[in-house]
């Protein structure tokens, strides 16, 4: 029976690829996951290891796999130069974090959820892993979408 009354969710397709690698996690010591060894292929920096933060290198593997484009950078603020800015956040949309005092740290990863005072994100190396965790606003820098 079609219900015209029912509307199926929009899921953007990065964020279909996105939630199909939670639980991808690093593995401690000398060996590498080979998953987030891809990530990092995707980016300039082609790093070898699992421990090199990774968050940025799942973002542009995410989007390259979705037909998005990229920064190809595995520096969380390159997606400051990326897409349009939105001056609201928009669920699935790129967030770009603030992290620390350096002002060349960052982290980046997709809005699931938005509080008053926090979001969830999903992205990468969020525990070591590819995870849904939770930011404060104040941390972040832009909100971009494609």
């Amino acid at each position: 029976m079609n219900d015209s009354n029912h509307i199926e969710p929009f899921y953007p397709s990065w964020l279909t690829i996105a939630q199909k690698e939670l639980g991808v996690s690093e593995i401690k010591g000398s060996k590498h996951n080979d998953r987030i060894l891809e990530y990092h292929e995707a980016t300039t920096l082609r790093a070898t290891e699992d421990e090199v933060p990774w968050c940025s290198s799942f973002v542009v593997w995410c989007m390259e796999q979705a037909g998005q484009g990229s920064t190809k950078s595995a520096a969380a603020r390159s997606w400051l130069k990326y897409g349009s800015e939105l001056k609201v956040p928009a669920f699935f949309c790129i967030a770009v974090l603030s992290r620390g005092s350096n002002p060349k740290s960052g982290h980046v990863g997709f809005i699931v959820h938005e509080g008053k005072d926090k979001i969830l994100l999903l992205g990468g190396n969020q525990g070591d892993k590819v995870s849904i965790a939770s930011f404060k606003k104040s941390q972040v820098i832009s909100y971009r979408w494609p």
